[in-house]
């Protein structure tokens, strides 16, 4: 009897460990299903809203759009051609360093606000990040 008695309790405490662990998993997945779905649906959302907003950029800059790209630098930055006004001042992304302009303005890949620095702090920071500068 007493071991009939322990055999039961046994398979007892064996049942509803296997039955809250599955209750337990169960209720994992159906989060998990949710939040990759909500994400899914989200990162569509945002990626039709991104794609809408890059459309729209295209058409309200016109020809400003080019104007904006020139300063985007590549190959060898020549800064004391971008320095037009002959200041020693230039300004530049702190993100994107490549680009410079001799105008204050927004960058056109981050959209980030252009930083006015000396030449040679720029020369700086586009060496340091790898650039090439024309020397003088």
């Amino acid at each position: 009897m007493k071991t009939m008695t322990y055999l039961s309790f046994l398979l007892t405490v064996f049942l509803l460990i296997t039955v809250s662990s599955f209750a337990q998993d169960s209720s994992k997945t159906k989060m998990e299903h949710k939040h990759k779905m909500g994400m899914g649906k989200d990162m569509h959302h945002e990626m039709k809203m991104e794609g809408e907003m890059n459309s729209h950029k295209g058409m309200e800059m016109g020809s400003s759009k080019s104007k904006e790209q020139s300063i985007v630098r590549e190959g060898v930055i020549d800064l004391k051609a971008i320095d037009k006004n002959k200041d020693g001042r230039v300004y530049q992304d702190v993100m994107d360093w490549n680009v410079i302009s001799d105008e204050p303005g927004k960058c056109p890949i981050c959209e980030m606000t252009l930083k006015e620095v000396t030449i040679n702090e720029a020369k700086y920071n586009l060496y340091k990040n790898g650039f090439e500068v024309k020397d003088y």
